[in-house]
């Protein structure tokens, strides 16, 4: 018997939009607030105090399982890359536990973590977890924390010393005043799972999901399967469910007015970045990812400024819900702002975008140690890429090259090429592009060491 960590790291985090974009959700940002950490290492940290690095799964989606690569690789963490599992397409929750529980003998056990949470008081989650690990012998474990407001985006836990009477997923308003009332739990997304016990119900009442668990290859049908949460598919039918409450200091970090609660304030109640300043305003937040700039407020109350490289968000604090109608928007228009920030990261580092017209782009790719871009070509663009920092390894058609800072290359379109880094330090290059198409698409791959297509 074994007990292993999931870490849920598959969430997009549309209500922190522009801090969080769909190729870089809230879970990898970090904040000067906490420690410069991203709340995903945080949560690897939590993980590491119960289990070895070999015996956590993260379950994310294919567009972040390289963030999450990174990250454990920042950390110093070596978490296998069998470890991660990267859905093709997002089907809530409990698909996604159920292709994680797949790795687990019938009678170990899981402690779930989403990767998005904030626990300002771990010790007593684990500390609570004996008890877990005894109740979870006959029934699926959940944890709940008191609500501090009728809140409607939680789950609300009926329970009696321990036994879950009711489970109700995300009330409307007025039944979640009343189970404020009543002394409900908020259900804060942690469980503790045997997998025995999980497959007899998740068989009883998601046979689907459970066919998923017994192909070979569950990834290979996972499009088939309809999408669940494992609140609504198991908690909400099942009679084998028992919670445990915990007086956790806990946040899901799922707005604006979240990140306002948690970061310090001064004497009139405001939170600013570096290079704020503030005149006569009060209750208001402003976050900025450039610290050289200057924001000030003056004679305003109860705002959120979020100021990023290519994107501005304004709006009242009691409205910041309302940043998922921007999302909509842009996800309407086909707007490049709602998947991306201007710094792009990739397996092998990033890229940041300094300058794009119709004709022309131009780039800073950043190349970390030891790692290599994939062989390929564009149909539609040229570039020219000059060294800044490093020493780059680089081909070019027939030719291999070793370029040191400002020394550059031009490769023609339809040219054969790839960059490399084969150094112990960080490699930047300014790349500038310039044809009749210069989208990202534009990339044929002929090898790539990290199985990109």
């Amino acid at each position: 018997m074994k007990t292993k960590v999931i870490i849920m790291a598959g969430g997009s985090g549309t209500r922190l939009w522009p801090l969080s974009r769909e190729y870089f959700p809230k879970q990898f940002l970090k904040f000067e607030e906490l420690q410069g950490e991203s709340l995903f290492q945080q949560t690897m940290k939590r993980a590491l105090k119960l289990v070895k690095a070999e015996d956590i799964i993260v379950v994310t989606n294919e567009k972040h399982k390289f963030l999450v690569m990174g990250e454990a690789e920042e950390m110093k963490i070596p978490l296998p890359e069998e470890n991660i599992i990267a859905e093709p397409c997002g089907k809530n929750t409990l698909p996604a536990i159920a292709v994680a529980m797949k790795n687990l003998e019938q009678d170990d056990t899981a402690l779930v973590l989403s990767s998005d949470h904030l626990i300002r008081n771990e010790e007593l989650l684990l500390s609570s977890l004996d008890k877990a690990k005894r109740l979870s012998k006959e029934a699926l474990v959940i944890f709940g924390i008191h609500p501090l407001t009728a809140h409607t985006g939680y789950g609300y836990i009926h329970e009696e010393n321990t036994k879950v009477l009711e489970f109700v997923e995300k009330p409307d308003l007025e039944r979640a005043k009343e189970y404020l009332r009543k002394g409900y739990l908020w259900n804060c997304g942690i469980f503790f799972l045997r997998k025995s016990v999980f497959d007899e119900e998740l068989k009883k009442y998601e046979p689907k999901v459970y066919s998923l668990m017994k192909n070979k290859d569950p990834l290979s049908c996972y499009k088939e399967i309809d999408e669940v949460s494992i609140d609504i598919g198991l908690l909400e039918k099942s009679a084998r469910v028992r919670a445990l409450s915990l007086e956790l200091n806990w946040s899901d970090l799922g707005s604006f007015d979240a990140l306002y609660e948690e970061f310090s304030k001064d004497a009139q109640n405001n939170h600013g970045s570096s290079g704020t300043d503030f005149f006569g305003a009060s209750n208001c937040l402003v976050l900025s990812d450039d610290p050289k700039k200057l924001i000030s407020l003056a004679s305003v109350d109860n705002l959120i400024v979020v100021d990023t490289q290519d994107a501005l968000m304004i709006c009242p604090r009691n409205k910041s819900q309302e940043v998922k109608q921007i999302v909509a928007k842009l996800k309407k228009n086909k707007s490049p702002q709602k998947d991306f920030h201007l710094t792009v990261y990739r397996p092998w580092g990033s890229y940041t975008i300094l300058e794009e017209q119709e004709t022309h782009k131009v780039k800073r790719l950043t190349v970390n140690p030891g790692k290599i871009l994939s062989l390929q070509s564009h149909k539609h663009r040229s570039e020219h890429w000059t060294v800044v920092k490093g020493e780059a390894y680089i081909v070019n058609g027939e030719q291999e090259l070793n370029l040191k800072t400002n020394e550059s290359t031009y490769i023609p379109a339809g040219n054969k090429h790839r960059l490399g880094n084969k150094t112990n330090k960080v490699l930047e290059i300014i790349e500038v592009q310039s044809g009749s198409y210069l989208g990202e698409d534009d990339i044929i791959r002929y090898e790539d060491k990290y199985g990109r297509k």
